[in-house]
């Protein structure tokens, strides 16, 4: 059973607890009202000063939430420490596979108009997916491979929960790394003038990993649920989630692509060196990804990786979660469909320790529990450049 108490949300940029409620709008509070300790939430100050001090992290956002009442919502350290800015509390983070969350959000909505059924296959609406091949072969001097038919079609069930056989551009398993990169896909983090529905049409056409529902592997299932989106809602993603989701919440900045006047706000990103040091992130060092992405005006929409957003914005998209699927007066999702994505859907499998996957979110279980101590049925996820909630 889910605690009905409270659900930790972390972000490594962004701290939050949350509890199931009514229908809740973040509001300041207090937190001994809340029933929270200052003495104990002066720890987090001490030891994200302690991440700041050790050089791990230049700065940090850290936000709580219970009940809809804001408790704790400090900012720490530098945004950019060569030029002496420091970390506010509206800083704008690239939230990567946190977007992965909100598009699965907007399939379930989809879903509850009768657009799809959980088990279709996925090639009645993306042709290209149809007849999978499983990789067998692979020869690295040439990026070649043989394959053999997958047993079965992909389900819109098996992308949400990531047990489809797809896999990761340029951050998954060699082999994969090196047939995406042949065949121009891309992990999602994207500056030039391309479409989803170019490369997922694309992606449809290439080899699995491993047969469908055959195990647990993280990779670009949910951009593909981005193109379904765009299919079945006849927009694109950015608008759907602009008008569907961001603008109903008042999540008013998060972005797939920033406007100008919103640029100086945006944190760069730092990683280290060889010797460990924090330098601001490369491109040429890391995959070839280039962490500009955001400031390009771009039109590739990916479902799983591209959105920037604050800690207020995404609490707000979280409340609504804890909330059943409302929030401020606006209903996204139905009481049942988000208990449907924060319970365990993948039966038997699992996917870190003894955790499960919902549709779109990691699920802790009773024996999960004791690794950090998250309560069995929080739900969790994080991003490529440091933040988890």
């Amino acid at each position: 059973m889910r605690s009905k108490s409270s659900i930790l949300l972390l972000l490594f940029t962004l701290f939050t607890i949350g509890a199931f409620a009514q229908n809740n709008t973040l509001q300041p509070g207090n937190a001994v009202t809340e029933h929270f300790s200052p003495e104990r939430l002066q720890r987090i100050d001490k030891l994200v000063q302690q991440y700041i001090d050790s050089g791990w992290i230049k700065g940090a956002d850290a936000f709580i939430a219970r009940n809809g009442k804001i408790i704790y919502n400090k900012a720490f350290g530098m945004a950019d420490a060569e030029k002496n800015i420091p970390m506010k509390t509206d800083e704008i983070f690239r939230i990567a596979s946190q977007t992965k969350a909100i598009t699965s959000v907007a399939v379930m909505m989809l879903f509850e108009e009768g657009k799809f059924l959980l088990d279709d296959p996925i090639s009645k609406y993306i042709p290209s997916f149809a007849h999978p091949k499983v990789l067998a072969e692979f020869n690295p001097k040439d990026s070649s491979y043989t394959t053999v038919a997958a047993r079965r079609e992909i389900t819109v069930r098996d992308l949400l929960t990531h047990t489809s056989g797809i896999d990761y551009a340029q951050i998954g398993s060699d082999k994969m790394n090196a047939i995406y990169a042949k065949a121009g896909i891309y992990a999602g983090f994207v500056s030039d003038k391309l479409l989803l529905a170019d490369a997922i049409n694309k992606l449809g056409t290439l080899p699995l990993v491993h047969q469908p529902g055959e195990k647990f592997t993280y990779g670009l299932n949910i951009d593909v649920l981005g193109y379904l989106v765009e299919k079945l809602s006849g927009k694109s993603l950015d608008q759907f989630f602009k008008e569907r989701i961001f603008t109903p919440l008042g999540m008013n900045d998060t972005y797939f692509y920033l406007p100008k006047e919103k640029f100086g706000r945006l944190a760069p990103v730092y990683t280290p060196d060889k010797q460990q040091h924090l330098v601001k992130w490369n491109a040429a060092t890391f995959h070839g990804v280039s962490a500009d992405y955001p400031m390009a005006n771009g039109t590739y929409y990916a479902g799983g990786a591209g959105l920037s957003s604050t800690t207020k914005d995404y609490a707000i998209f979280l409340q609504m979660l804890l909330n059943n699927g409302e929030y401020n007066g606006h209903r996204l999702l139905a009481r049942h469909t988000v208990e449907l994505m924060t319970t365990n859907q993948i039966g038997d499998l699992f996917i870190s320790g003894a955790n499960k996957f919902g549709l779109g979110f990691e699920v802790t279980t009773k024996a999960g529990q004791g690794k950090l101590g998250e309560t069995e049925g929080s739900f969790s996820w994080g991003g490529f450049y440091g933040t988890i909630y």
